[in-house]
Formats: structure tokens, C-alpha cells, sequence
């Protein structure tokens, strides 16, 4: 199979070298006979070459064998020699010829054994580096994936450094951003610090002044709980002088409704008496009239002495509730005026 290969290979290189179809023939023949051992015919001619008809390899393989036949054909032409000892000398250089070609061609042979063991070593090795040249290009396409990976990952890692760069620049701005920020807010709290400061003293200044206007407030204060106090001693005095006169008044409230009451019932007994006895007493009816107009005036006169005094009472009374919580005050039992009245009417009649 690597003969024909290799065969094939040296007819495309003649097909190269000669145009014309007689030269190429003949130029086969001679590369199969001599270094492939390979006897010609026209079949094979035509079969590696297939060009022109079917005559042009059977006239290219006629010449081939004549003019071989003609350079192996040994002539001695040498004057006054017989003619058989120049046939004898022409067979045995012919002989000698046949076996050099003998062992040209076995010679042939052992090289052409070699070149094919050397070959079919090259082949191996040409095998061998294919399938290592396959490996190593499997190894390359690895690898080149592998480039490929890392050249994204390079990528993806540039791209993440520049997004690191920009968020790197973006906080520096935004820390320079915060340093101004921070250095106006301590510009600032100098400011207020200061300000502070002012009011602070404007403060204790206040605090000092209202310290004063409160000590003055407590002093005067303290006047007037003083006057206060005084004016509640003198007010408890007043009370307990208020109190004494209306328990006098109030004594003598009671005393003059006791007076009026023996006087009403005097006058009562007397009205009765004077009433069993008025047809006893007709000469007298004058003067018991006016002894009881006189005790009316009296009665009117008491009547009048107790309303006095019963104001004064609840003036006194009220004048206490003002002062303190008011003390019960029993109130006497009064006769009512109009059944006197009544009574003295029907002792008169």
C-alpha cells in the first residue's frame, strides 16, 4: 500500500516534468522496472497514467525494451580478431553484464528491503508524531480554552478592577465629600460653640438677674406672709372679739325671750283670768283696756327687741362664717306674736 503511494507520488512528479505523453510513458517504464522491479506492460501503463489512447503505452513499452535491449547488447569491434572468439568475448562480457545486473538488482532489493524498513520506521514515527502532533493539538486546544478561560477571567477581572477603580474613586469622592462636610460641621460647632458660649453668659447674666429679682421676690414675699400672718393674728382676735359679743348678744337674746315668755304667759294668765271674770270686771273694762293696749305697745316693743336683736345675730353669725367654720347655735323657742295677739283679743272681749 505505501508502494503504490509512494509509486503514485513519483508519476505525479514526472507528470510535472514531462508534457508529452511518448516522454512520460517512457520515463514510467523505466521507474517501474528499475527502481520499483516492477515489469512494465501496457495495462499498467495506462492504468498509473491514463493519458492519450490505449496505443501510446503498448508504443512507449516497444521502445522501452528496444532500447534496452540495445544498451545490454555487448559489441567487440576490434580489427584482425576471429569472429567467434568476438562472439566468445561479447558472451562472456554479456554474462559478465547479466551478473552484474543480477547483483545490482539484488543489491537493489536489500535496498529496497531497507528503504521499505526505513520507510515503514518513518511511517511509525510519522504516525507517532501525528498522534503526537494530535495530542499536542488536543494539548494546544486545551490550553487554548484554557487561555481562552483565563483570557475571560482576565477580562472579568479587569472589568471587576475597573468597577473596584470607579467605586474606589466614587468613595474617595464621596470621603473627600464627607471630609468637607465634616470640617464645614466643625466650622460649624466652633460657631455654635461660640454662640453657645455668648448665650451661655447672657444666661448666667439672667440667672444672676433673676436670682436677684427672686430674692427680692422672697423678701417681699416673706413681708408679705409676715403682714399675712399679722393680719390673720389681728383677724383671729377680731374672731374671738366677734364670738364673745355674740355669745353676749345671744345671752342676751335668751334672756329677753325668757322675759317676753313669763310675760306672755303672765299676760296670758291674765287674759284668762280677766276673761272668767270679765262680767265681773264690766266697771273695770276701761282700764284693762288700756292696761292691754299698754301690754300690745310692750309686746310690740319686745317683738321689736328680738327682730333687732335676731339680725344682729345673723350679722354676727354670718360674719363668723366668714371668719372660721360656724359653731351650732341653739335657737330659743319664740311664742309667736299673733297667738299674744290673739289671746290679749279675746281676754279684751
Amino acid at each position: 500500500m505505501n508502494t503504490e503511494i509512494e509509486l503514485q507520488s513519483d508519476i505525479e512528479t514526472l507528470r510535472g516534468r514531462f508534457r508529452e505523453t511518448k516522454d512520460l510513458y517512457r520515463e514510467v517504464c523505466a521507474l517501474l522496472f528499475f527502481r520499483y522491479g516492477i515489469t512494465p506492460t501496457a495495462s499498467k501503463l495506462y492504468q498509473f497514467v491514463r493519458k492519450g489512447s490505449m496505443s501510446a503505452p503498448a508504443e512507449a513499452l516497444a521502445k522501452f525494451w528496444e532500447d534496452l535491449r540495445s544498451k545490454a547488447r555487448v559489441e567487440i569491434d576490434h580489427p584482425n580478431l576471429p569472429s567467434e572468439l568476438k562472439a566468445s568475448a561479447a558472451e562472456a562480457i554479456a554474462a559478465l553484464w547479466r551478473e552484474a545486473t543480477a547483483a545490482a538488482r539484488h543489491e537493489l532489493a536489500s535496498l529496497r528491503l531497507e528503504d521499505q524498513a526505513a520507510v515503514e520506521q518513518a511511517l511509525g514515527e510519522e504516525a507517532r508524531a501525528r498522534q503526537a502532533a494530535a495530542e499536542a493539538l488536543a494539548s494546544a486546544e486545551t490550553l487554548r480554552h484554557q487561555v481562552a478561560a483565563a483570557q475571560e477571567s482576565l477580562q472579568q477581572r479587569q472589568t471587576d478592577l475597573e468597577a473596584e477603580r470607579r467605586a474606589h474613586a466614587g468613595t474617595v469622592a464621596r470621603l473627600q465629600e464627607l471630609q468637607r462636610h465634616l470640617e464645614e460641621a466643625r466650622n460649624q460647632q466652633e460657631r455654635v460653640r461660640v454662640d453657645f458660649s455668648a448665650e451661655l453668659a447672657k444666661a448666667r447674666e439672667a440667672v444672676e438677674v433673676a436670682n436677684s429679682r427672686s430674692d427680692a421676690a422672697e423678701r417681699r414675699a416673706l413681708l408679705d406672709i409676715d403682714q399675712e400672718r399679722q393680719a390673720r393674728i389681728k383677724a383671729d382676735k377680731q374672731l374671738e372679739a366677734l364670738r364673745g359679743q355674740l355669745a353676749q348678744a345671744e345671752s342676751r337674746h335668751r334672756e329677753s325671750m325668757l322675759a317676753q315668755a313669763d310675760a306672755v304667759t303672765r299676760l296670758q294668765i291674765k287674759a284668762d283670768a280677766a276673761e272668767d271674770s270679765q262680767r265681773e270686771l264690766t266697771a273695770s273694762n276701761r282700764s284693762l283696756v288700756d292696761d292691754l293696749q299698754a301690754t300690745r305697745e310692750r309686746l310690740a316693743v319686745a317683738q321689736q327687741e328680738a327682730t333687732q336683736f335676731k339680725a344682729e345675730a345673723q350679722t354676727l353669725r354670718a360674719l363668723l362664717e366668714r371668719l372660721s367654720p360656724p359653731e351650732p347655735v341653739p335657737q330659743p323657742q319664740e311664742v309667736p306674736a299673733s297667738k299674744a295677739a290673739k289671746t290679749g283679743a279675746r281676754r279684751v272681749r
